[in-house]
Formats: C-alpha cells, structure tokens, sequence
C-alpha cells in the first residue's frame, strides 16, 4: 500500500492577504485584491489591472544581504516558505538535512530583476550589470535559495508548466515523500508585473483589456474577456501521514490523488486533455465522481476555455451538481502561484467547513453548466476537493484532497 502524503504546513503570500490567515479572511468576505497596476503607469498597455502583493516588503522579512541577489518572486517564496515551516512547526536545523526536499514550479522566472539587468546594460554598459542576474532570473531559483536558506539537501527540482505548475510542483514532491524523504518544501510563487513581464503576458492574447477591477475577470460569464495577472502563490510542507502523526503535526489534509495530461496540437480533432487529467487524478486517489464535495476550478476567463473546463466538469460529475468555485477571481492568476493557492484554499475550505465565493459572475454563460459558488462564501462540509489547473501551451493538471483528521 502507497503511504499518504498530508500537508502539515501553509505559507501564503497573496494580492488580498499577506500570510495563511489574513488571505482567507479576506477571500471569504470576497475582498478582491485586483486594482490598477500602482508600481508605474500603465495607461500605454492595453491591461492595466493585476493582483498587485501591495503589503509585501522583503526587507521586513530577509537579510540586507538576500535583497540585491533575489528577485521579488524569491523574496515572496523565501517568506512563504518561512512561514510554512513555522506552520508545521518543524526546525529544519533539528531534521538530517538529506532528508528535506525542495520542489516549486515557476512560468517566468525573475522577470523583474531581469528587466532592471538589461537596463542597466543597455544604459550604461556590462560592468553594470549584477553579477547575480546569472541565477536571479532563473526558473529553478526559489527551489535553491529555499534549499540553501532552510539547509535542505534531498531531492529537489522545479517544474516549468504556466499555471499547471503548482499542482505538478505538488505531485512531485509527493513522489519524493512516498520514495523515503522524511520533508518536502513545495509550492509555487510567481510576480511578473514589471512593464516587460506585461507585455509577455498581454501577447498571450489572454489578458482582460478592462479598466474596471469590478468587471474584469469574469470567469464563465457571457462577458468573460481574459483574466487579470497577478503575483504571489503558496508554499506547502508536504511529509508522510506516518511521519507527521509520529510528531504529534496538525495535518490540514491528504494528497490523495494526482493526475496531469497535455492538450493535442492545435487543430487537432482530439479532445482537449483536461478531462484525462481530473480522471487520472480520481482514479489515483481511488474515489468516484459523486464524493468529491467542491472543485475549485482553473477559471482561464476566456470564453472557449471557460467553457471547456465547464462541460469538462459537467461530462465527469454532470450538470450542475458538484459545488465550484474561483477564488483566484480576487487574486488576478498568479500563473505558477495560483494552483497551489487555491490547494491552500481547499485544505482551508476543510478545515473550517466553509467555501470561498467567485465574484463578477452576474450572467454565467448557458455553455457553462456548473454550479457556481457566486458572490459569498457557502457553508457546508468539505471532506474531499478536486483542485484543477491549467497552463498555457496545453498543459493539464488535477489534485485530489482529502480532509484532515482536525478539519471540521
């Protein structure tokens, strides 16, 4: 029999709340954290909104010496991850250091310390470029600096797959866990909203080109027109269920099941593979369509995606029937970031037996048959949760959860 993971630990960094608790009091009274970029104007780019982290300032949380080596993502995932071990209440300084891993995902990397490189060197020439712009950039970043800062050296890795990441970070560092390291540090944070990480994003075609936070980001809506950006994500500690009973560990719930598939090429006659993925993920954790209580969904807001997603989940539990839910709708999509926090959001949802609302859903879409949890939080018992997650350039991914002993 395969050993069950369970998280013991949840750091949050998000556009509505900085740390686990303040996140979630703000999403269940549905405080949007989506505004108007305020870094610097944006009124020359066709997306000027995104969850902006307005409350983060590294310097409260790292050394003057990690500042000018990391880039604001590292900065973000470093706190988060800070925070999650101090959840789990585990001193990584106590546990064999072979015997911690590190597993993140990342869709773009240090995009603005990047930008502040090349700036310098196209103004003023290459001795002026930061000798650390050799790794700050790099995708595989937070899961070094994790593992240099916490002094964890087992297995270790990042996945690269736009907003997949998370659950596949996630499934990763499962393996790791079930294969005999005792402690894996995983999750995903992103924060590509310097002018350069916009412009990538916005020639996607994917952006929402609104001006009003109150109607952009309108997922499975008639009016759906792109998502909004945003930055931040979650960091988990993932351990044994064995391990974690042994040490008395508070667990907010099981990985009970993974599943992650890629879509055809475009053009093809094939379906997309997002519902390979939801069955791999059920079949995995050995449960059935009709007891998963809530999904908390991908929601791209792009219509034919939306709807994609809606009559995927329609074919696997039928019509209207399972409860749904977006809370990213008050984060923007932190694109490797925003997976991992609606897991954050699903273990919560457990834990407390309430259910985060989607908001600017005033006319869901008749192609998008699913029950929407709209506009405020729903009480009820969640025992098991589906969390799915899409990337762009066909990537696909599912998790399955299961409610801890302590959840409600």
């Amino acid at each position: 029999m395969t050993a069950d993971v369970v998280v013991t630990g949840i750091g949050v960094v998000a556009p509505n709340g900085l740390g686990t608790e303040e996140f979630w009091t703000a999403t269940l009274k549905g405080v949007s954290g989506i505004d108007r970029i305020s870094r610097y104007d944006p009124s020359g780019y066709p997306s000027p909104l995104a969850g902006e982290v307005l409350t983060f300032d590294a310097a409260d949380h790292l050394s003057s010496r990690l500042l000018p080596q990391t880039d604001r993502m590292t900065q973000m995932a470093l706190a988060a991850s800070d925070w999650a071990l101090a959840d789990a209440e585990v001193d990584p300084a106590a546990v064999p250091e072979f015997g911690m891993g590190v597993v993140t995902a990342s869709a773009s990397g240090g995009f603005e310390f990047a930008q502040n490189e090349l700036q310098k060197l196209w103004s003023n020439g290459p001795e002026y470029v930061s000798a650390y712009q050799s790794f700050a950039w790099f995708y595989a970043v937070n899961t070094g600096q994790i593992s240099i800062r916490h002094g964890m050296r087992g297995p270790s890795g990042v996945l690269v797959t736009e907003g997949a990441g998370g659950l596949d970070a996630l499934g990763h560092g499962r393996r790791h866990v079930r294969k005999g390291t005792g402690l894996v540090v995983s999750g995903g944070v992103d924060a590509s909203l310097s002018p350069w990480g916009l412009v990538s994003q916005i020639t996607s075609g994917r952006l929402s080109r609104s001006a009003d936070p109150e109607r952009a980001y309108a997922p499975f809506d008639v009016s759906a027109d792109g998502h909004v950006p945003g930055e931040g994500g979650a960091i988990l500690v993932l351990e044994s269920a064995a391990g974690a009973l042994e040490r008395g560990a508070r667990i907010y719930g099981t990985i009970a099941g993974y599943g992650a598939s890629c879509d055809p090429a475009p053009g093809s006659d094939r379906e997309p593979g997002l519902r390979r993925a939801v069955e791999l993920a059920l079949a995995d954790a050995a449960v059935a369509p009709p007891e998963i209580d809530v999904v908390f969904a991908d929601a791209a807001g792009v219509r034919d995606l939306d709807r994609t997603e809606a009559q995927t989940l329609a074919a696997v539990f039928g019509p209207h029937t399972v409860p749904v839910t977006a809370p990213k709708t008050m984060t923007g999509r932190l694109y490797s970031g925003a997976a991992c926090l609606d897991v954050a959001a699903a273990l919560l949802a457990m834990r407390d037996g309430i259910v985060p609302p989607t908001l600017r859903v005033p006319d869901q879409a008749a192609d998008c048959p699913i029950a929407l949890v709209r506009d405020t939080a729903r009480e009820m018992t969640v025992r098991t949760a589906l969390v799915v997650a899409r990337g762009h350039g066909g990537f696909n991914a599912a998790v399955v959860l299961r409610a801890g002993p302590d959840s409600n």
